[in-house]
């Protein structure tokens, strides 16, 4: 599948800083081969394999961002990410033989907290995905679900027991999203909890999580780790759903009042003409 218009024309995450070797390495970018290259001086640069010249890119929250398009605006907002009593945490990339838009999707869905997550982000009895807001920002082309809170066991590696979190959910672009959650550690404040999924091709993809949190105490190491049980949970989920690409007619798969944020993403995506991953042939 040949990515569209409205897939090219968005930022994505293509790996950590941190992660980027001097010399060359290889990469890989909506199918299309990618090569990043840290010259002696520091400057990295990103060439594709069908055009000629470097990619442009951008150095935000602990990666760097590529584009194959024009992109109408820069890479998306973090306010939280500025804030000096905050943690930056880089979690690492993860490999899923699935759609990207699949991830996102995952991330928003709370009903499998106490199935997939057991005793950290949810426990039976404790199922219920009470009543929340969902709506499509048009100010600012997002999608938000407001108002929503689930009981957890563990909500975060400094929760010390459970509690009805409080959760926010903001889809920036089709490929990146960001969590806001209670935060055990300071009151009227939100942890924020980011997504950037890398698609590789529109079956395959690589997830980059990174974390803004207040927590002055746990360390680096087992925040990573954490974070990592959580997704490797996921994991198993998303490579086993059928089928791997997203479907966006309304028919295709019958959605419960748990899956509003589901509902008005797949909407969202539709109404932008994203096909990279969906189960909709590009034109």
């Amino acid at each position: 599948m040949t990515a569209e218009r409205a897939s090219l024309d968005q930022w994505y995450v293509i790996d950590a800083l941190a992660d980027i070797p001097a010399g060359r390495k290889a990469n890989r970018l909506l199918g299309v081969d990618l090569e990043t290259r840290r010259d002696a001086d520091g400057t990295i640069r990103v060439t594709a394999a069908d055009r000629e010249g470097p990619l442009p890119t951008r150095a935000r929250y602990g990666y760097l961002w590529t584009t194959l398009g024009e992109p109408a605006r820069d890479v998306v907002p973090i306010p939280e990410a500025d804030e000096d009593d905050r943690r930056e945490v880089v979690c690492g990339a993860i490999a899923v033989k699935a759609s990207g838009l699949r991830i996102v999707e995952n991330f928003l869905d709370m009903a499998h907290f106490p199935f997939v997550h057991t005793d950290i982000l949810g426990s039976e009895p404790h199922t219920e995905v009470r009543h929340y807001t969902t709506e499509i920002r048009r100010d600012v082309d997002e999608v938000w679900a407001t108002n929503c809170e689930f009981f957890q066991p563990q909500a975060a590696l400094s929760a010390t027991e459970g509690i009805m979190t409080q959760y926010m959910y903001r889809v920036a672009s089709p490929f990146v999203t960001l969590l806001y959650k209670t935060c055990p550690n300071a009151a009227n404040r939100w942890d924020v909890i980011c997504l950037f999924v890398q698609p590789l091709d529109p079956d395959r993809c690589r997830a980059h999580p990174v974390m803004f949190l207040i927590d002055d105490v746990s360390t680096r190491q087992s925040l990573v780790q954490f974070q990592q049980v959580i997704f490797l949970q996921d994991r198993i989920i998303l490579e086993n759903q059928r089928p791997r690409l997203l479907p966006l007619e309304p028919r295709a798969e019958i959605p419960t009042r748990a899956d509003a944020s589901s509902v008005a993403y797949r909407r969202w995506l539709k109404e932008k003409g994203v096909k990279y991953g969906t189960s909709e042939r590009a034109a």
